[in-house]
């Protein structure tokens, strides 16, 4: 459902056919700060299927009982990086690896149901390698929250960060809503949508982003007006998976029923396909 009125040519994208994951396309986050994420799922935990041309994120139970859900990317920045206990050299890091996939100005979009119980969120978003190293965000980028569903048919979009996650740290929507802590209710779409799969896009030019759900712009052009900002430098993109406890040490089922529940229905986030545009002169 591209925007109406201007010329697109795809340049990258997923239909999810064929029954495994394209590694050439996508990596799994595991890292956070450079330690291992007790609450990410890797290869192995078998958290990722493609059946009839969906990709199925699904939340996982570890033998041990530790609950584990997939972020898929298809680059990395500094806190994906695992730290070397013993470095060779000065520097406790190991060898890069290059991004899967990389752009900047053009139209993103993805099809996708989110989850269908609560306990965990789904989301389709954006991060920069850089993001946060500079306190100018259009060198460093800017974290583009293109679709976050913390509840069931419950989405929460548009929203920007940028400016790393200390004192310096900024945040803008696309419904220009002043930001209350707490207060989520303030970047939920002003109109219902019914169960079921829909599409999510975002048209990102060198002076702002514009968003389409299912079609429709949601919200204005954002990114030129107050503490508002544009990106300038390419990013990866994410389509991913997280339980609402992940800051616990242990999530297991005694002390989260609703994951225990999620688990047992055999939830998922599901993604039809994901695609990228390039603006055509």
């Amino acid at each position: 459902m591209l925007p109406q009125g201007r010329g697109f040519r795809l340049v990258w994208h997923d239909e999810f056919d064929g029954d495994a994951l394209d590694d050439s396309k996508w990596g799994y986050r595991v890292n956070f700060w450079g330690r291992p994420a007790h609450w990410f799922a890797g290869p192995g935990d078998g958290a990722v299927e493609i059946r009839d041309s969906i990709c199925r994120l699904k939340l996982v139970k570890r033998p041990d009982g530790q609950f584990v859900s997939p972020q898929l990317q298809t680059g990395e920045l500094m806190w994906d990086i695992p730290r070397l206990e013993r470095p060779d050299g000065f520097w406790p890091l190991p060898k890069r690896q290059p991004p899967k996939f990389m752009h900047r100005f053009g139209y993103y979009e993805c099809r996708c149901r989110t989850q269908r119980m609560p306990g965990w969120w789904s989301a389709f978003w954006m991060q920069a390698p850089m993001q946060g190293c500079s306190l100018d965000p259009r060198r460093a980028g800017i974290e583009h929250d293109i679709m976050e569903a913390f509840e069931p048919d419950s989405h929460i979009v548009h929203c920007f960060h940028y400016s790393g996650s200390g004192a310096d740290y900024r945040r803008f929507n696309a419904f220009r809503a002043p930001y209350t802590p707490g207060a989520d209710s303030a970047f939920k779409l002003n109109f219902p949508l019914s169960p079921g799969f829909h599409t999510f896009g975002m048209l990102w030019e060198p002076d702002g982003y514009t968003f389409f759900v299912d079609g429709v712009q949601s919200g204005v052009k954002v990114g030129s007006q107050g503490d508002e900002a544009v990106s300038q430098t390419e990013e990866f993109i994410l389509i991913s998976t997280e339980a609402k406890w992940y800051r616990r040490d242990h999530m297991t089922g005694a002390g989260v029923p609703e994951l225990e529940d999620a688990w047992k229905a055999g939830d998922a986030f599901e993604v039809d396909y994901v695609r990228v545009f390039d603006i055509e002169p």
